[in-house]
């Protein structure tokens, strides 16, 4: 079963972090009766706490996930999964509150199964799952963020969150916190040869655009896509730990060959009635307003308590959406997907992408890793010819290759 997926994989500590608290796991099937029963099964996890407790959280998400279900025996996977994310958070959970280093140490995780019946998701987060057939790129997960709670509640603008008036590192569901956890199933979604799926923390979504994200995945195998994105994404500051995973579909043999089963509405576990995450935000912020209103700050206190009843909103909604009965929603597991995009490649792309490898030339020239007609520069001649005749997809290849080796070069500063 190895031959029917292709799989790239990299996890890089960044640039400025001192450890990395993302892990990852890519289980490929050894046999069909194993894959009939489990599927492929991918995860991404990015952890959260002081010390070394993110790093734990994450490593522990990664391996119980996998665990418990392979454990599981109910009848549909979808079950199966959400169940093994239950009992991997009463873990996370449990290991946090023995020990006062690790207390409410938490994880995102964005889980991907590719079955006989489709591929299916499991999800808490910000950590991200997109799909891409074709010219077609989708999000298939919805980020558990203030930012984008505050878009489905109030319609928050774009403009709004580029201008820093919402934090956008606030994350409002999460592995681990809390005894209990709200989890987001997706799918299943059928699967064609040739289909690509991509699992990545928020250390690539941070840096990358959506639209670079599907077009280097479009163009590129997944190894060296993989690798291509994490060097861009440090190359622009990699301010935190980045964790991609792309999967390729190669083989009929586990393509979607039915509609297999008719899936029931979205679940969560029932004994978290509320979004627990949102409520510390609103906590907070009714806290801020209280000492910009002692300080004499009155414009800033009315600015907190706006955003506190804002956050409150927003968990009355989701609240709402999350716990109607399930004769309430439609036939079908989520709403995915959330974010839709042609991947074009185009002249804007190309031009980044050559400035970005004209300073890692002169970077290496500093360190007299290069010189002006080795490979390098071939490869960079051949991206400014394909460019002028508008091969912009070639183009781009050219120069996310030519990048790769450069970093592979200034990593282990050898000729």
């Amino acid at each position: 079963m190895r031959s029917t997926v292709r799989v790239g994989a990299v996890s890089h500590i960044g640039m400025r972090r001192r450890n990395n608290q993302d892990s990852y796991a890519s289980l490929v099937a050894e046999g069909r009766t194993s894959w009939e029963r489990f599927g492929h099964l991918f995860v991404v996890a990015d952890g959260m706490g002081a010390h070394a407790a993110g790093e734990l959280a994450s490593r522990l998400a990664v391996d119980l996930i996998p665990h418990h279900y392979n454990k599981q025996n109910q009848e549909r996977a979808i079950d199966n999964l959400h169940r093994a994310m239950i009992e991997a958070n009463n873990e996370i959970f449990r290991r946090g509150q023995a020990n006062l280093e690790f207390r409410n140490m938490g994880t995102t995780t964005s889980v991907l199964a590719i079955l006989p019946e489709g591929a299916i998701c499991a999800h808490v987060g910000d950590s991200r799952i997109y799909f891409l057939r074709g010219n077609q790129f989708e999000q298939l997960t919805f980020d558990h963020s203030l930012v984008w709670e505050m878009q489905l509640a109030n319609g928050q603008s774009n403009e709004q969150i580029d201008l820093g008036m919402i934090p956008k590192n606030v994350i409002t569901r999460s592995l681990g916190p809390n005894a209990s956890v709200l989890i987001d199933l997706e799918g299943p979604f059928p699967v064609r040869v040739g289909d690509k799926f991509l699992l990545c923390s928020d250390g690539l979504s941070g840096q990358l655009t959506d639209v670079e994200i599907g077009v280097l995945t479009k163009l590129l195998s997944p190894a060296m896509a993989s690798q291509a994105m994490v060097d861009l994404a440090n190359l622009r500051g990699g301010p935190d730990n980045i964790t991609v995973i792309i999967v390729e579909v190669l083989e009929a043999s586990i393509s979607t060959q039915s509609k297999g089963f008719t899936p029931r509405a979205s679940f969560a576990d029932k004994s978290n009635p509320f979004p627990v995450g949102i409520g510390i935000a609103v906590a907070i912020a009714v806290l801020a307003a209280f000492i910009f209103y002692t300080v004499g700050h009155i414009a800033l206190a009315i600015s907190a308590i706006s955003l506190g009843l804002i956050a409150l909103a927003i968990a009355g909604i989701r609240y709402g959406i999350l716990h109607q009965p399930n004769s309430q929603i439609k036939d079908r597991y989520g709403r995915a997907p959330y974010r839709r995009y042609t991947c074009d490649a185009d002249a804007t792309m190309v031009e980044r992408l050559a400035g970005t490898f004209q300073a890692l030339q002169e970077a290496m020239t500093e360190k007299n890793l290069s010189e002006p007609n080795d490979e390098l520069g071939e490869m960079r001649k051949l991206g400014e010819l394909n460019a002028s005749q508008k091969k912009y997809s070639e183009a781009i290849c050219n120069y996310s290759e030519a990048m790769v080796k450069a970093m592979q070069l200034l990593r282990t500063g050898k000729k």
